[in-house]
Parts: structure tokens; sequence; C-alpha cells
């Protein structure tokens, strides 16, 4: 069926935009962690957000109480969860696992990529989307001015120019 009456056209208009309205304001209420992405569990908590969305929208069953209360819900327990995970130690592992080294020294772990059970493609693939981490070339050695990363002390590269900073570049003032 094409087109079922001008009916169902109208509730999606009407119920979308009040959904939509009603997932803006939970969201600026609960924070930027919400969306953060910083880790699989907000992931999870983003795609449920959007199918929720979704599903109110479309399903002519489903009420916009209904839809709103399910937002609350989710950003609620979401907000649960990374309150409790700053604070209790056996949360965070729970919810977000531990951050594994693939990589050391611009060498590949190879051991450590198994256990992960990540390809050396996808950790290629994925250190080149992210802009903070320098390439990762086909040999696994970095280029020459990359391998002084691993012994700088991230306090001491400017994080504009990438480079160390030097201490003569704090000009004493005479007149002190």
């Amino acid at each position: 069926m094409l087109f079922s009456g001008w009916d169902s056209l109208i509730r999606t208009l009407v119920v979308g935009v009040l959904a939509y309205t009603a997932l803006i304001v939970f969201l600026r209420v609960s924070g930027k962690r919400t969306l953060s992405k910083m880790n699989a569990f907000d992931l999870i908590v983003t795609v449920a957000l959007g199918s929720t969305l979704a599903t109110v929208l479309l399903a002519k069953d489903i009420a916009l109480a209904e839809g709103a209360l399910a937002f609350a819900l989710l950003i609620g327990l979401q907000f649960a969860v990374t309150w409790s995970s700053v604070r209790a130690r056996w949360v965070r592992r729970l919810a977000t696992g531990e951050a594994r080294m693939l990589l050391y020294s611009g060498e590949v772990l190879p051991a450590a990529l198994r256990q992960a059970r990540v390809t050396e493609d996808e950790l290629r693939a994925s250190a080149s989307m992210d802009p903070r981490s320098p390439a990762i070339p086909p040999n696994g050695n970095p280029p020459p001015h990359q391998s002084v990363w691993g012994s700088v002390p991230r306090a001491w590269v400017n994080p504009r120019t990438r480079r160390r900073w030097r201490s003569t570049s704090v000009r004493r003032d005479s007149r002190c």
C-alpha cells in the first residue's frame, strides 16, 4: 500500500516533532555524556534511543507518553551506570571493559591482537580514523619523527603543533 490516508501522515508529523523535542530536552538535561560514545555501552544507549524514536514515530499502538517514558528510562539507566562506574571499579569493568594495549613503541603486539580478536588491518583502519594517533605504516615501524612520541610525556608536547615545548621558549621579564 502506497498511501493509507492523511490521518497516519499527520500523526507521524505531530508525534515526530513532539518525540524529537522530548528527546532533545531529555538529552540537554542529562548532559553530554549520554551521547558521548566513549565505549560500547554508550554506543548501545545511543542506538537504543534511535530505535525507540523510530518505534514511537512509526508504531501507531505506541503512545507519545510511552515513548517519552522509554527515553527517560534509557537516559536514567545510562546516567546511573556511568555515575556508578566512576565510583565503583567493578561497575566500570562490567560496563566498559578494560583497555588493552595493541601497540607498544610502534610495534604491533600479535598476541594482544589475537586475544582482542582484532586483525592488523582493522587496527590500521582504526588508527587512521583517529586524528590523535599517528598513522601506522605497513612495516609497523613509525617514521623517525614519530619515534620520539613514545619517550616524550604528553604534557611536554604542544597540542597545536605536536612539537615538544622548549624550556628556552619561556621568556623572563627583565623588569622582575
